[in-house]
């Protein structure tokens, strides 16, 4: 026999919970503390599931009849109602902009507000594109440990656990941002710190045996693809700096005068301005890079389009092209051929070359007292670095 809303309000707790019915398999259950909740019992695919409707009085009898009709009408339909209604709540809250790609979007934006390079927002941008595949459209309080760890599990497979791992990073990132944010209450990837295969730590291959670096020079010099690839090689030689930091160079950076690139900071991996003195050899190979393209914006623009540099792959394959395996030197192996035969020199003091590659002192004590940038001897390091590449090409 149908109910009434009077008898559903006279229903009292018990010590246990107890259902009472309505029809149609509509049914009121109510709990020893009191509270009276609407459910349905339907049959689909085969099995008997429930469907939660709401509470009472918040939901009256009128609208848990209504709510069960719409539910039977999608059982007929062979559509789960309980499904249908956490997609409707999902969708809600991606129109709140709580899901994982949206949030992840407000932390790239802050990420930019901050002045992160754009190698970083390049990296944040593809990890998040990574895991946005699999749950970015989840609001970012369904999202769980183990969803996460799936998406990390298909990354390990291609054998990139370094990417893995720096994509955990990022996820989490991500979370606790939210957390802050108030939009989620943890960050599970926490939980997954240990779930990972950690990767065997590689360094960049670098050349620094003196004849080998003096062939390599030379294959650069002869280099047959294009010439703006042969001088960026060139000036990563003679410079010593990072590979993006010679892509994304730009014409505004260089004093002709002063002979000085300054690299400001927000380019900088160290978040510090940078000012590197250029040698005659450098100088004569922008110079002959101007008369190529002096009338852009960067130095090196891509080959598609002057608005933006060339490409962050352009100077490996130009180094595998020449024969050169990733196991014997990559584009930012340069650096460490610089810093290895210049401190086997004797002749330069340690600081001196650490400064010309951007490090910064990691021990709080020796920084303290190193204050000087060590100017004049960086420019006499840079004049004598340029002069043993050439000397170490005629051998």
């Amino acid at each position: 026999m149908p109910l009434s809303d009077i008898q559903v309000r006279n229903l009292k707790p018990r010590e246990k919970a107890y259902k009472v019915s309505d029809f149609e398999g509509l049914f009121v259950l109510v709990k020893p503390n009191g509270s009276k909740l609407w459910q349905m019992k339907y049959r689909l695919f085969g099995k008997e599931r429930l469907f939660s409707i709401g509470v009472y009085p918040d939901v009256s009898l009128a609208q848990a009849r209504k709510a069960k009709e719409d539910a039977r009408a999608k059982v007929a339909a062979e559509i789960d109602p309980s499904e249908a209604k956490q997609t409707e709540k999902r969708v809600k809250r991606e129109e709140a902009g709580q899901t994982f790609e949206k949030i992840g979007e407000a932390f790239l934006d802050k990420q930019r507000k901050e002045g992160k390079t754009k190698a970083t927002l390049d990296k944040t941008a593809y990890h998040l594109k990574l895991a946005n595949q699999d749950f970015g459209r989840r609001p970012i309080t369904e999202i769980t440990a183990p969803m996460i760890l799936k998406t990390l599990r298909k990354v390990e497979a291609k054998g990139n656990y370094e990417t893995a791992h720096r994509l955990r990073a990022r996820i989490g990132s991500v979370f606790r941002y939210a957390v802050a944010s108030g939009m989620a209450e943890i960050d599970p990837t926490y939980a997954l710190r240990d779930a990972l295969i950690r990767p065997t730590r590689v360094h960049r291959a670098a050349i620094t045996d003196p004849k080998a670096l003096g062939r390599l020079m030379n294959e650069i010099d002869g280099f047959d693809g294009q010439a703006t690839t042969r001088i960026a090689l060139t000036l990563l030689a003679l410079l010593a700096q990072r590979p993006g930091e010679i892509r994304h160079a730009k014409w505004s950076e260089i004093d002709f005068v002063a002979k000085v690139w300054a690299i400001p900071a927000e380019k900088m991996k160290m978040r510090k301005d940078h000012v590197v003195p250029l040698p005659a050899q450098a100088i004569a190979l922008l110079d002959e890079l101007r008369r190529m393209n002096g009338t852009g914006e960067y130095l090196f623009p891509s080959l598609r389009t002057w608005k933006r540099p060339m490409s962050e792959n352009t100077l490996n394959a130009a180094l595998r092209r020449m024969g050169y395996s990733g196991e014997e030197m990559t584009a930012h192996g340069f650096r460490a051929s610089f810093s290895t035969l210049a401190n086997e020199s004797g002749l330069w003091h340690p600081d001196a070359i650490e400064r010309a590659l951007a490090h910064v002192e990691k021990n709080e004590v020796r920084r303290a007292y190193a204050r000087g940038d060590h100017w004049e001897e960086r420019v006499r390091l840079a004049k004598w670095w340029a002069g043993y590449l050439d000397e170490v090409k005629a051998t």
